[in-house]
């Protein structure tokens, strides 16, 4: 189970300051979720293949589809500053 000198370690790591009723009410909670873990762990899941998700669904992305061509010079030219074959941006400090 969960210590009041754990949850004060943990939000030691944290850089939390909590006073001591929140103290003792994170103490209670964690213990809580740490007793619900362990029931998880009672149940048996051998026949349980894993996944990625709950819920199956498909990517509904888009295929990629080259628009247009464009040359390196095209592309250049709208550019307000070139040096070579760059941009060429301003400076930042």
């Amino acid at each position: 189970m969960i210590t009041k000198k754990d949850v004060e370690h943990v939000a030691k790591l944290a850089r939390l300051e909590l006073t001591e009723e929140e103290k003792e009410k994170f103490t209670h909670q964690l213990g809580d979720v740490l007793a619900h873990v362990e029931k998880m762990n009672e149940v048996d899941t051998s026949n349980v293949e894993p996944m990625n998700h709950p819920i199956d669904f498909v990517n509904v992305t888009r295929e990629d589809v080259k628009i247009y061509d464009s040359t390196r010079e095209e592309l250049m030219s709208n550019a307000p500053d070139v040096e070579g074959d760059f941009f060429k941006v301003p400076k930042i400090n």
